[in-house]
């Protein structure tokens, strides 16, 4: 279904949405990417300020990771996004069944602070860091 245009046009769904009390008390603006991370790994996605969860819920409702090394699949792969299962801890098991718990995964947050381009700055002073003796 990833490999679908018809299905993934539209607005990206593969986000990290957010309470605005949530987003509030980390700073996180709409749209901007903020790392979410657990006990095994983290991810980089952009944010999405709604009042559609609880405060302090970190919702990623679409995520498959597409654009991993030997995907072949042009559409999905264009759409990518991030995996959740790089988020899902292997040691938290629901109690009542005893599966893997793969939602309630504990995570924190960081923004990911736009990176500033001095528009000022030429190829020609990028270059006059390189050391003129080491040419090849």
């Amino acid at each position: 279904m990833h490999n679908s245009y018809r299905l993934v046009k539209g607005k990206p769904r593969c986000i990290s949405m957010l309470h605005p009390e949530t987003a509030a008390q980390y700073g996180i603006k709409d749209g901007q990417d903020v790392k979410v991370t657990s006990r095994v790994g983290s991810v980089v996605i952009a944010a999405e300020i709604t009042d559609e969860l609880m405060p302090g819920v970190v919702s990623i409702p679409h995520g498959f990771g597409h654009g991993r090394k030997g995907v072949k699949q042009k559409i999905a792969q264009a759409h990518a996004g991030v995996s959740v299962n790089d988020l899902t801890d292997d040691t938290l098991i629901d109690r009542l069944s005893g599966n893997a718990a793969v939602n309630g995964v504990p995570v924190k947050l960081e923004v990911i602070e736009p990176k500033v381009i001095n528009l000022e700055t030429t190829d020609s002073d990028v270059d006059s860091d390189i050391d003129s003796g080491s040419a090849a």
